[in-house]
């Protein structure tokens, strides 16, 4: 009997979504990892084979090209496969393609390799997303999402420090083989563990009634031409087109601004890139935790999440002041907080494609916003380096544009959103079924 009650008491208090937000975390560590070590690495490669500002932005266009139709197309063949093997598919395609990094001596084998890595990678945020929209009520979104998200913190401040120890036991090219065979290991481990909330052994009904409290978009598949007339797609495209280009360089280009403007070497950039990452996130977490307080608190889920946006693009306005500086730490407490802000941001505009998308389509959805947004991404990486060649590593006009686009994409979300998400179920009652 005391067995029996003990038993119920654990099934009745079950919070294993918590634990797949883990998993999600991890393989955003290591997607961030695999991302992040070519740009750590990029003065030590760039001695040794020689190639310029506008070469490196090449290799970051071809990858941005890769990535938006692996954004693209992996969110749409996970709505079809499903979470496990769609995130599974991605995962072991961009670990492949990280390790051939080390096999390449090229600018041509760069490109290539990284082409084959932007495909894979392209599938880890809509299928993270809708990972957080299957296992979270609306409540909890942000804040999940927020946690899963500062994985690509924690992925880019490890980079670093593996590369500089890697680097100095081995040369660069085992660097690559290290970050690519860690993910195949995590594939293993969610093959053998991930099944939906309602099939899966270790919830019990009391979780899975709590994930499916809120009345839910209608969980039914809806075809790409149909997204655009959700708003939902609108802000998520908006959002990321405007700001995603000036993510990309912080984390492509920040390692070598510090060499340039500070003469950083590669055994010293670590500790500079780990500040500002750990800076960036408790941005991500932040950021999802103010949203989903302010709506724990009663506020709707659509102004709490533009409050967070506005406050977000607030503080990433600073940041233009980087290059003038001559102090290396003011300048990285700056970018550092211009990418915790990117993270909070972000948090909060992957979760509007779960507050207004159904559950069958929010994979589809970020996927195509994405994909776009990394084609915008793919030609400003091109237009840096020459830019950057053009003026002798000048980067005053590239802080200057990352510092802007956050509130201009802040004001157009606000016109673009409705009032309140209450509303907009209201207005289309058919859009809603109760989980």
């Amino acid at each position: 009997m005391i067995e029996s009650n003990l038993l119920a008491v654990t099934k009745a208090t079950t919070h294993y979504r918590w634990v797949i937000c883990a998993l999600l975390f991890v393989i955003t560590t290591i997607n961030y990892m695999d991302r992040n070590i070519l740009g750590v690495l990029k003065p030590t490669i760039q001695n040794d084979l020689h190639f310029s500002e506008t070469d490196f932005g090449n290799i970051i266009f071809f990858f941005s090209i890769a990535y938006a139709i692996g954004y693209a197309g992996m969110g749409w063949l996970t709505d079809k496969i499903g979470i496990r093997l769609g995130l599974a598919a991605a995962a072991i395609l961009w670990c492949l393609a990280s390790t051939a990094h080390g096999m390449v001596a090229s600018v041509t084998g760069f490109i290539f390799a990284r082409i084959v890595l932007g495909l894979g990678e392209g599938g880890n945020f809509p299928t993270c997303i809708k990972t957080v929209a299957t296992w979270f009520p609306v409540r909890d979104r942000a804040l999940a999402t927020g946690i899963f998200n500062s994985g690509s913190n924690i992925g880019a401040m490890l980079a670093p420090l593996i590369g500089a120890l890697v680097v100095s036991l081995s040369g660069w090219q085992a660097a690559f083989y290290v970050t690519g065979a860690v993910g195949l290991v995590w594939v293993v481990y969610w093959l053998m563990s991930y099944r939906s909330p309602a099939e899966h052994p270790r919830v019990s009904p009391s979780e899975l009634a709590y994930i499916n409290r809120d009345p839910e978009l209608a969980a039914k598949k809806v075809p790409w031409a149909k997204l655009l007339t959700y708003p939902g797609t609108w802000v998520y495209i908006v959002g990321a087109v405007l700001t995603n280009p000036a993510w990309w360089f912080y984390n492509n280009w920040v390692p070598s601004f510090l060499n340039t403007k500070f003469h950083v070497s590669l055994f010293a950039v670590g500790l500079p890139l780990v500040v500002i990452y750990l800076l960036t996130d408790v941005g991500s977490i932040a950021g999802g935790w103010v949203s989903s307080t302010l709506i724990r608190r009663g506020m709707d889920v659509f102004p709490a999440r533009k409050i967070t946006l506005l406050v977000c693009a607030a503080c990433t306005l600073p940041v233009f002041l980087a290059p003038q500086l001559d102090s290396m730490w003011a300048a990285v407490v700056l970018i550092g907080i211009a990418m915790a802000a990117h993270q909070g941001f972000s948090a909060n505009l992957f979760t509007l494609v779960s507050d207004t998308m159904p559950r069958g389509a929010v994979a589809s959805a970020v996927g195509l916003g994405g994909g776009i947004s990394s084609l915008a991404g793919a030609f400003s990486a091109a237009a840096i380096g020459r830019v950057l060649d053009a003026t002798g590593n000048n980067y005053t006009v590239v802080f200057f544009a990352c510092a802007s686009v956050y509130m201009i994409a802040t004001a157009i979300i606000h016109f673009v959103l409705p009032r309140s998400r209450a509303s907009m179920v209201t207005a289309d009652p058919a859009l809603v079924s109760v989980s």
